[in-house]
């Protein structure tokens, strides 16, 4: 079992992974760069080869996560600015030896033909993967949003990919919350949801998990992380989740909010000593 939660690069890469040990954590995700701006980082090349051997020294998975304001489906004004900017996401996340970079779907720009925001957003994933030549994979997060809304199904994410030039550069992140906010996950559901992703192939490329309950009730469409025992998803429904054979050996990790007396160390131990010794 791999749980783990995003943490703060303030003291460097390097830094974000001896903090992942000090809280009992078995994985991290960071932001590669400031997550509120498209600027290319001129990153420390020395902290990222440190962050990789330190992480396979204490057998830690890390993942990063693209700046806010990526989107897979821009305005024409700023395709370029984000095409570069994914790029050195990706050479930063590949630099620290991480899986992937993780990047949200995107959102429906052409309302009157939806059509032509999924063809966009394979153009970008084309014009960016056709330039990158490292080991780490972009991988596609699953919208939050209202039931049948764009990017909260699996055959969208699988389509979209297969779809690809370069399917082989892409892999998935699965949201808890935006699952449970979308109702592709409604708690109840996760036999159906493990047989379709298997079929589909989903779970083959699956590299990563957001585990987070939710603030509101399945099919809000909205997207309001919330502590593991404190929302609207059970325990028993998690559970049975966490204790997936097909999910072994991927990470789970949190993006809580530290209130009502957690702290990410906290959960971290509250989810190791409820399920970190049941196997799958």
């Amino acid at each position: 079992m791999r749980f783990g939660c995003h943490l703060s690069i303030r003291e460097g890469y390097l830094g974000a992974a001896k903090k992942s040990v000090s809280i009992g954590a078995k994985a991290f995700q960071y932001f590669p760069k400031n997550p509120r701006t498209l600027s290319i980082k001129d990153y420390n090349e020395t902290d990222t080869v440190n962050c990789k051997e330190y992480c396979q020294q204490n057998g830690l998975i890390s993942v990063s996560h693209t700046p806010y304001s990526t989107s897979l489906t821009p305005s024409e004004n700023k395709k370029d600015f984000i095409i570069q900017s994914l790029l050195n996401d990706l050479e930063i996340t590949d630099a620290c030896g991480s899986v992937g970079a993780v990047v949200h779907f995107g959102s429906e720009i052409h309302k009157k033909d939806p059509l032509k925001s999924y063809q966009l957003m394979i153009e970008m994933l084309n014009h960016v993967l056709s330039k990158w030549e490292g080991g780490t994979k972009l991988l596609l997060e699953n919208n939050a949003g209202k039931p049948g809304s764009f990017g909260t199904t699996l055959e969208e994410l699988i389509q979209v990919r297969n779809l690809c030039d370069y399917p082989e550069k892409i892999g998935f992140c699965l949201d808890t919350c935006h699952a449970f906010s979308s109702g592709l996950w409604n708690g109840d559901n996760w036999d159906d949801l493990l047989e379709t992703g298997k079929k589909l192939g989903y779970f083959d490329h699956l590299k990563a998990i957001h585990l987070n309950n939710s603030k509101y009730d399945t099919g809000s469409g909205k997207d309001r992380h919330a502590n593991i025992t404190e929302g609207f998803i059970k325990e028993n429904q998690f559970e049975q989740l966490i204790l997936t054979p097909e999910l072994k050996g991927i990470p789970f990790i949190l993006e809580t909010p530290s209130v009502l007396g957690w702290t990410h160390e906290s959960e971290i131990k509250m989810l190791y000593d409820r399920w970190g010794t049941k196997c799958h």
